[in-house]
């Protein structure tokens, strides 16, 4: 890492600040429990409160990392001190989300897995009855399979008819090969009786596209968005039939570099989706996989050096395009453009390491987003690995860059 980048982050202290020369923004940095944080999501809860999940540790795939939970209360300014929901030793325990039942109960799922090996990813779910404030012991919801890992990202829908849809992906390795990404596949899990059984719906030719994020749009229609292990554009398909079937993905005009996309339907009819205007196209060097720091054990080492596999033309998941800027967009089409484009923050994205206890990762990542009925979007992404980072804007904010 060269002298002249500046790593320091403002203080983690939870408190909702005016950005200077951006009065119609505000923001914060939830309080950092570990050296590194990353992969919010954010879910209005009952009551009111914003709640976020994420996860924080040494380094992902490491098996100190664990699932923290901090909430916003209705007109307070600062983030609640973060608590600890997992603390499984032998396993790094990522991606999760929190979903209110329309029962009352609120349930957290979040996927764990053995050092930077996610072809043995399982999902595992906590319930609480309290509105987060006590859970019951974890369990596994899906488990990895001879076919690989599952995992989760995204958050369950509802249908109207009551149906509940829990976008998952795949994991897939070669055989006698790490898990690099190259095969991993896309479904949901159809739910019709509130989460007490689930089966699996594929989602077609989805090889390369994950993080599917499903919301229905007024038509009916079900709309899927989808991050692209090839790191080449958002993906999009659909269904038309409550997610029993879904068409084939298809690129949208919207670049990817393998990170994390959310969108959600506003209540005017448009939809604000939150994503990393960046792709392969922008890289200056391609990593290995997502784990290559970590050994079979899960401790934390160095990068490699760049070997003849890792040059760009080279198939298979691309790993290392900048992660920068985070980007919203609004689309009025129901997602098939997105015309108006603001960055929330901008800087040049190194993810070649993910390394946070030297302040070498400077990625801006893995954004969440939702909006209140008072139609404000609250937007919380990762901060250099280092931190989360909360925002909260307008719709019309995104207009007036």
């Amino acid at each position: 890492m060269t002298a002249d980048h500046d790593t320091a982050i403002p203080l983690t202290d939870g408190r909702l600040r005016p950005r200077p020369g951006d009065p119609a923004r505000q923001e914060a940095f939830l309080p950092a429990p570990a050296v590194q944080n990353h992969a919010a999501n954010l879910t209005v809860l009952p009551g009111g409160d914003l709640g976020c999940v994420w996860f924080g540790g040494t380094q992902e795939g490491v098996p100190d990392i664990s699932v923290w939970f901090s909430r916003l209360a209705p007109g307070a300014d600062t983030w609640s001190e973060p608590v600890r929901l997992s603390d499984d030793p032998a396993r790094s325990e990522q991606n999760p989300l929190l979903f209110p039942t329309p029962a009352g109960e609120l349930w957290l799922l979040y996927t764990a897995q053995q050092a930077g090996n996610q072809d043995t990813a399982e999902v595992r779910v906590r319930v609480s009855g309290d509105n987060g404030d006590t859970w019951d012991a974890p369990r596994t919801l899906f488990p990895a399979t001879g076919g690989g890992g599952v995992f989760i990202r995204q958050p369950i829908a509802v249908l109207d008819s009551g149906r509940w849809l829990l976008p998952v992906f795949h994991c897939v390795s070669t055989p006698g090969a790490k898990w690099v990404g190259d095969h991993d596949t896309s479904a949901v899990m159809v739910s019709d009786d509130e989460g007490r059984t689930w089966r699996e719906r594929p989602v077609p030719g989805s090889t390369g596209c994950v993080h599917m994020n499903v919301h229905p749009l007024p038509d009916g229609t079900l709309l899927a968005l989808f991050r692209s292990r090839w790191a080449d554009a958002v993906y999009r398909s659909h269904s038309t039939d409550g997610g029993e079937s879904w068409s084939e993905p298809e690129p949208t005009e919207l670049p990817n570099n393998n990170s994390s996309v959310q969108y959600v339907p506003l209540g005017d009819g448009r939809l604000a989706l939150v994503y990393n205007h960046s792709s392969r196209a922008d890289a200056t060097a391609r990593r290995v996989s997502l784990y290559d720091e970590i050994d079979d054990d899960g401790e934390a080492g160095d990068a490699p050096a760049a070997a003849p596999s890792q040059r760009e033309d080279a198939p298979g998941a691309f790993w290392g395009a900048p992660r920068a800027p985070m980007t919203l967009a609004l689309s009025a089409d129901g997602g098939r453009t997105w015309p108006v484009r603001r960055d929330l923050d901008v800087g040049d994205g190194h993810c070649l390491t993910n390394n946070s206890r030297d302040r070498l990762n400077r990625e801006l990542s893995y954004p969440t987003i939702r909006q209140t009925p008072d139609g404000t979007l609250h937007i919380a992404y990762t901060y250099h690995r280092q931190a989360i980072k909360y925002v909260r804007v307008s719709p019309d904010w995104a207009a007036h860059g």
